[in-house]
């Protein structure tokens, strides 16, 4: 295919080199629990993932938590990477892949197509699609160079699915996703499953679907981060800016919350802060994904706050996250969770910061919920389910909270 960049390995590193990064990569795998499943270590065993980006040093490819960037947009957004072979190995586990089955997979690249291609067998298909040529030119020729014939490789908005090559027994989305468009649960077999990371209320989860009729009950979700959807589906988050000198950038990112008070808040922002704490602590190494979900079920206007590390540093805010930290806003006033050690080894409090006239009573309000879901929810997961734009309300799941999108009504809701 002209225009196609070359797949050429480095020269400097000979096949036994190669084997041996893959075999450490399962064994990272296998530590951090992505991978669970012997077929799927099986994969990532075989699967010569450097070769679709030679420019990348090829051991930092086989690093289960590197993800390798190769597009960004005019703004400086990536907009296209070779996802981290963790997020890969989760999201193959998700999907629960045997052979014979046909795949599709949304957001292309190359190796994530060949682990799917390794996990179906020869009697199984992969179709591979992105909206954009320069990476489907990319995901043809690292199949071609490592022999994937089971794979076919389309050019198009995944808005629409793959109507030629449908129905599918497993459909797996590698770009975030703020909606759920009806082709992708119309091409999925009844029983079928689909992995995708979506975005709700600014928090995404790359969620395991079962088709159930018309929509989707979820069985399953993780904790995650992927670049955007483009296309007619595409739904970026917005950020509210609150401050930005000196390479410190706070703002909050909004996904359909109320268009905030910047100027009131960045004055809040300045101001001196109060800090409530719960009681309820998690350990080190526990996550508090299922804590999050919980708080912007229970709360309204709930965007999350996005800092810079010098912005912690400087003292500005007292936590910070790449993945953002859940904020609590009313007028000129916000608090956020936040965290600090306690006299325990490895056990950590969580508690909520607060600013501006009313930061103490939203930092109050944040810790309430805490409790409740260290009371009433830690053990539980939410049931996230997507239905129809139009369903009627009776239709829905009661209680809980609902994400309303173009195509689709998303509901969570706990036991």
């Amino acid at each position: 295919m002209d225009g196609v960049p070359a797949m050429t390995p480095k020269i400097d590193h000979a096949p036994e080199a190669e084997q041996r990064l893959r075999e450490a990569l399962v064994q990272q795998l296998v530590e951090l629990g992505a991978a669970r499943s012997p077929r799927v270590m099986d994969a990532f065993r075989i699967v010569r993932r450097h070769l679709a980006t030679p420019d990348a040093d090829m051991a930092r490819t086989y690093q289960a938590e590197v993800a390798t960037v190769t597009k960004t947009d005019e703004y400086g957004v990536d907009v296209s990477s070779v996802s981290a072979p963790r997020v890969q190995a989760m999201q193959i586990e998700q999907a629960d892949i045997e052979p014979g089955m046909t795949v599709l997979e949304i957001g292309s690249g190359g190796p994530n197509a060949a682990y799917l291609a390794e996990m179906v067998g020869e009697s199984g298909r992969v179709v591979t699609m992105d909206i954009d040529p320069e990476v489907t030119d990319r995901a043809t020729a690292f199949l071609k160079a490592t022999g994937y014939r089971n794979v076919s490789v389309v050019t198009a908005d995944a808005e629409h699915g793959a109507p030629d090559h449908a129905p599918f027994d497993r459909i797996v989305v590698t770009v975030q996703a703020a909606d759920v468009p009806s082709a992708w649960i119309q091409q999925l077999r009844e029983g079928g499953r689909l992995v995708v990371p979506l975005r709700m209320r600014g928090m995404t989860r790359t969620v395991a679907f079962v088709r159930h009729g018309d929509h989707l009950v979820s069985d399953g979700f993780e904790l995650c981060g992927f670049v955007p959807m483009q296309g007619v589906g595409e739904n970026r988050v917005r950020l509210a800016v609150l401050h930005d000198e000196q390479g410190e950038e706070i703002g909050l990112r909004l996904d359909g919350h109320p268009e905030p008070d910047t100027a009131a808040l960045a004055k809040a922002l300045a101001a001196p802060r109060t800090t409530e704490w719960s009681g309820v602590t998690l350990a080190g190494d526990e996550s508090n994904e299922h804590l999050d979900l919980w708080l912007t079920t229970a709360l309204d206007n709930l965007p999350l706050l996005a800092a810079k590390p010098e912005a912690r540093a400087r003292g500005l805010v007292a936590s910070a996250s790449p993945l953002g930290i859940p904020t609590l806003v009313d007028g000129g006033s916000f608090a956020y969770r936040t965290v600090r050690a306690t006299d325990v080894e490895d056990r950590y409090e969580l508690g909520a910061v607060g600013h501006g006239p009313q930061g103490r009573q939203l930092a109050e309000r944040l810790v309430e919920e805490i409790r409740v879901w260290d009371r009433d929810h830690r053990s539980d997961r939410a049931q996230i389910e997507v239905y129809p734009a139009g369903t009627p309300d009776d239709r829905l799941p009661a209680g809980g909270r609902r994400v309303e999108r173009r195509h689709s009504r998303v509901t969570i809701t706990w036991p």
